[in-house]
């Protein structure tokens, strides 16, 4: 069983750092920690091919995690002209 903690970023809303729970934080980059400032681990779930992540792909967190030891969900992206159903916004 792979156990995967997740952190979210205090400085970053809706960011957050999954890393196995065997290795902790030891394969994060220093300066990567250094740049996210405090984590909060969040919640902890088994890292398998079946699990249904909210923002996420469960194979490219587990591919990401082998590689580098972590996986950086970023937060979703802001609409660049406000909410997609507010017809109030024309381009002319």
């Amino acid at each position: 069983m792979r156990l995967c903690d997740v952190f979210a970023v205090a400085c970053k809303a809706e960011m957050y750092l999954f890393v196995l729970r065997v290795e902790g934080l030891e394969r994060v980059p220093e300066e990567l920690l250094h740049r996210l400032g405090e984590l909060r681990c969040v919640t902890t779930f088994e890292l398998q091919n079946d699990k249904k992540l909210a923002r996420a792909d469960i194979n490219e967190v587990r591919r990401k995690i082998g590689e580098c030891g972590y996986y950086l969900q970023m937060p979703p992206a802001a609409p660049l002209f406000g909410n997609a159903s507010d017809k109030s916004l024309t381009l002319p």
